[in-house]
């Protein structure tokens, strides 16, 4: 099947335009893939991390808080 798109915007041609050149296939190849996963009928499978499984869990610690606040402090002789 073949087809004629329009309107690619330019940040769009480039950034199909360097993933051709970083892996050495053609600007058609890339094209079509990149359609492909975005449509999810790809068959790569693409994984991706949300980081649902750590949200939440940030536990106080006093060490650390102590240690963040001190990068935090401004030594007014550093600005003199």
């Amino acid at each position: 099947m073949q087809y004629t798109i329009r309107g690619i915007s330019a940040s769009l041609d480039l950034a199909l335009r360097e993933r051709a050149r970083h892996e050495g296939k053609s600007l058609n190849q890339v094209a079509v893939e990149a359609l492909a996963e975005g449509l999810g009928v790809s068959s790569t499978r693409v994984v991706r991390r949300d980081l649902d499984d750590i949200s939440g869990s940030w536990k106080k610690d006093p060490a650390l808080e102590k240690a963040l606040a001190e990068q935090d402090r401004i030594d007014p002789a550093l600005w003199a």
